[in-house]
């Protein structure tokens, strides 16, 4: 009896076994997945971490590439040239590629129809409830933006709102040598290269950011040890 109930039990155990070790590597941050996301919850963001950690080569160049030269373009020209210079493009390729069918089809007396039939068939309208959670989504995050702005402009915490004045000065300093599209291009820059130098140099950078956190965190002390609003209210 006791073999019988010990066989009958091992398909349980090895099927939930090997479903363990199925489900590990998404779980664990294998090097195409996205870490702390789960199946369900990787969507779009799962889209947005491969494309910056260059899981397809073909297509982050692709967008890369692209976004580079239109930062490079708005940087040279006014944004009304770059957006009017990109329509007439567009409109270039889909127009002659429209006539080239029609002629096509007279030539070969075939009757294959308009060539973007499929792409005008497509049902792009934006339901209501889509509006509505797109519309709940961000409004969470505007009324964030508003507690933040209130409780570093109104001295909740009088390091926070240092910190703040810190970084605006040093910013004065950043916009009298960039503009912001040159800063957009850096940041675009930085994006498709930061996540991964760190993927591949990941113990080193954080042995020293952790030393820089500790000397900050150290410092960041001592201003509060010597403010006496900080120290009283941290006493009591």
């Amino acid at each position: 009896m006791a073999e019988s109930s010990a066989a009958t039990q091992s398909p349980s155990i090895s099927s939930s076994s090997s479903g363990a070790d199925t489900s590990a590597p998404g779980s664990g941050g294998s090097p195409g997945a996205c870490p702390a996301l789960g199946a369900k919850s990787c969507g779009s963001s799962c889209a947005v971490h491969d494309l910056i950690f260059w899981r397809d080569v073909k297509k982050t160049g692709f967008v890369f590439g692209t976004t580079l030269i239109m930062l490079l373009s708005l940087a040279a020209f006014s944004v009304i040239s770059v957006v009017s210079y990109l329509i007439l493009a567009l409109l270039s390729v889909t127009i002659s590629f429209r006539v080239y069918k029609s002629v096509i089809q007279a030539v070969q007396k075939s009757e294959e129809g308009h060539p973007f039939k499929a792409y005008l068939d497509v049902d792009i309208t934006l339901s209501s409830e889509a509006f509505h959670n797109y519309m709940n989504a961000a409004m969470v995050h505007v009324n964030r933006a508003l507690k933040l702005i209130i409780r570093l402009f109104l001295v909740e915490d009088l390091v926070d709102s240092l910190k703040l004045a810190v970084f605006m000065w040093l910013m004065t300093y950043v916009g009298a040598v960039f503009n912001g599209i040159t800063l957009l291009i850096l940041a675009e820059l930085l994006v498709f290269s930061v996540p991964i130098v760190y993927e591949k140099y990941k113990t080193q950078i954080d042995h020293y950011v952790g030393i820089v956190r500790d000397q900050t965190k150290s410092i960041v002390e001592k201003i509060q040890a010597k403010l006496p609003g900080i120290a009283k209210k941290k006493a009591e």
